[in-house]
């Protein structure tokens, strides 16, 4: 039985593909998640007989009971390309996620017993940010602390979710115990189209844009190309993948869709205009699930804004999946 901790949790998706890879022969220990809206959808999925701790920089290693493996999926707006990308310098309501890394690694590394690995998962800007000395200081720490790191970006349209999301995935065995050498997990060859995942019909119209929000979204956009600029709406292929949900929940609009099924044309919601007739709407919660790889049995128990910012924030559960059951041989052998 392998113990683990779930750090910057969210909702859960890192430890739902461990737990996948792993089936009975792991348990969770401890977790750790700052936001409450996303403690409340972990809990309506994991029935743990312990509290979630909050805020990373006020629990001390001596409260968190021993564990094999770290889970820590660390704020990935401090580095993010779309983002301002300030690094160890960001600061969010007074804390500065670009050092939360360390306050991983204090926990894994305070205490007697170190634990096996230390897995996580962030932007795949990481390694060029600062030129590539942010990185190499996340690498050096590991390897001070007494573990070898091994990374890889890969792209969560080659593992069966239909997301073109590219994310860096590091793996840190301790040295005692860590291999010559580690193989990330190859794509699958499997192929996923958006079609496969949306939910069924009729989708509730207020899913479907307003003629009034679609003009407005078409006159954004030709402001920004009449500078040469990229931004805008974009309507995605059903036969094609998304672009990556982002950190947050924002952007829907920049993964619209056409979706020509029945639905009814009346709102449910205060809108200006009426729903428009080309049939453009947004994904629904379940769908973004969908892109992610969680499971329909997953529950999705706030209002919509809460779970496009959670899913958004979270990760591709079958690409975590992929990388653990490769950890999982290594601790085996």
């Amino acid at each position: 039985m392998y113990k683990s901790i779930d750090l910057f949790a969210g909702i859960g998706g890192i430890r739902l593909g461990f737990d996948q890879a792993f089936g009975d022969e792991i348990r969770t220990v401890f977790v750790s998640e700052f936001d409450e809206p996303a403690q409340k959808t972990y809990r309506a999925n994991y029935s743990d007989p312990f509290e979630i701790a909050g805020d990373i920089t006020k629990i001390d290693a001596s409260d968190v009971p021993d564990f094999d493996i770290a889970l820590a999926g660390f704020p990935c707006q401090a580095f993010s390309i779309a983002g301002s990308k300030m690094g160890f310098k960001d600061d969010f309501k007074g804390r500065a996620r670009g050092t939360l890394f360390f306050d991983t690694l204090r926990i894994c590394t305070d205490r007697k017993n170190k634990p096996k690995v230390i897995f996580c998962e962030n932007v795949k800007g990481l390694p060029m940010h600062d030129h590539g000395r942010t990185f190499k200081v996340i690498l050096g720490a590991l390897k001070e602390a007494g573990y070898i790191p091994w990374w890889k970006i890969l792209n969560s349209k080659d593992f069966g979710v239909p997301q073109n999301r590219e994310r860096i995935y590091i793996v840190a065995f301790r040295e005692d115990i860590a291999p010559t050498e580690f193989t990330f997990p190859e794509p699958t060859g499997k192929k996923v189209y958006l079609r496969d995942i949306l939910e069924d019909a009729p989708i509730s119209p207020k899913y479907y844009l307003s003629d009034t929000y679609i003009e407005t979204l078409r006159k954004h956009r030709e402001r920004h190309q009449s500078k040469g600029n990229g931004f805008g709406y974009q309507i995605r292929s059903l036969d094609g993948t998304a672009g990556a949900i982002v950190c947050g929940g924002m952007g829907r609009e920049r993964n619209l869709i056409i979706d020509h099924r029945e639905h009814s044309m009346e709102p449910v919601t205060h809108i200006k205009g009426k729903i428009n007739e080309e049939d453009i709407r947004k994904m629904t919660p379940r769908e973004w699930a969908r892109l992610q790889g969680f499971p329909d049995s997953y529950e999705l128990p706030l209002a919509d804004t809460h779970l496009y910012k959670q899913l958004g924030n979270s990760v591709s559960v079958p690409v975590i999946k992929a990388i653990a059951e490769k950890v999982k041989e290594v601790l085996d052998d």
